[in-house]
């Protein structure tokens, strides 16, 4: 079921020889050159750089170092680059399949959310209490919870469906956290697992809600119906316009049937609600 392409704009960066270069592929690289960057400035004791792009609220609030609520996720520290070798393994192989499935603009704007979110909560945390923030694992994690949220049947280690291992880690990270207080990393978890869940939800790539569903209905506009007479088959056709209008949304159909409503595109669902109106109004 991997390499499903549902996005009207997926297409590779760019191409080196016959492999493909995606978005996910170049955050890899970007994020392992940084973490390579890193270990050379501490070998030579020159991590006093590393101290202005690691995020810091106080020095965002009190002297407008802006660039610290990005450049936090770049910074990985020597000692934990074993686990950053699993977190770049996650991104590799889920961050493809997340992008393949949304489309190249829409997965950079999922990493943006990924990225900001978190000093966003933690810099309105700051006014009470001053927080700081180095690393990525929590963003990566969130790319992950977007994948599931798109595959959540999808059987993965153990053949563990995707939705049971993002809650079993989420669990596990929390109580972690809520052991030891750590209350910053707490909240930043659980921003970028809100962060990624709802991003692919309102774009209707994941599970389809049956509350979001009837909240939508509730407070968006009411279709309008309007009275017109029916139909008649020409003349002379051995086709009907009812068979023109289920002919053209077959192909639709089965890939609901095989995918879900949520791996539409827009432009396929557009179609799906014009065919639907058109039966609508002739049945009346």
């Amino acid at each position: 079921m991997f390499g499903v392409t549902t996005s009207d704009d997926y297409r590779p960066v760019a191409w080196m020889g016959r492999y493909p270069v995606d978005v996910t592929t170049m955050l890899v690289g970007v994020h392992v050159a940084c973490a390579i960057l890193t270990a050379i400035l501490v070998a030579f004791r020159a991590d006093l750089i590393l101290a202005w792009l690691q995020f810091d609220s106080a020095a965002v609030l009190r002297s407008g170092q802006v660039w610290r609520l990005f450049t936090y996720a770049f910074v990985h520290e020597p000692r934990t680059l074993l686990w950053f070798a699993v977190e770049m393994y996650f991104l590799f192989v889920f961050g493809r399949e997340v992008e393949r499935f949304i489309g190249r603009n829409a997965y950079i704007a999922l990493y943006a959310v990924l990225l900001i979110a978190p000093t966003i909560v933690l810099t309105a945390w700051g006014l009470w209490q001053p927080s700081a923030l180095a690393g990525s694992p929590a963003l990566h994690f969130g790319i992950f919870v977007a994948f599931a949220t798109i595959y959540p049947r999808v059987e993965l280690f153990l053949r563990i469906m995707a939705k049971w291992i993002a809650l079993i880690l989420a669990g596990v990270y929390t109580f972690q956290l809520l052991a030891y207080h750590a209350w910053t990393e707490l909240a930043v978890v659980w921003t970028s697992i809100g962060a990624a869940f709802l991003f692919i939800e309102l774009r209707g790539a994941g599970p389809e809600l049956v509350w979001w569903s009837d909240l939508k209905a509730r407070f968006g506009p009411k279709p309008k119906f309007h009275v017109v007479q029916k139909a008649r088959p020409r003349s002379g056709s051995g086709r009907t316009e009812s068979d023109d209008v289920y002919a053209s949304i077959d192909p639709i159909l089965d890939k609901i049937s095989k995918f879900g409503i949520g791996s539409l595109t827009a432009n396929e669902r557009r179609q799906l609600d014009r065919e639907r109106e058109r039966l609508l109004k002739k049945s009346e």
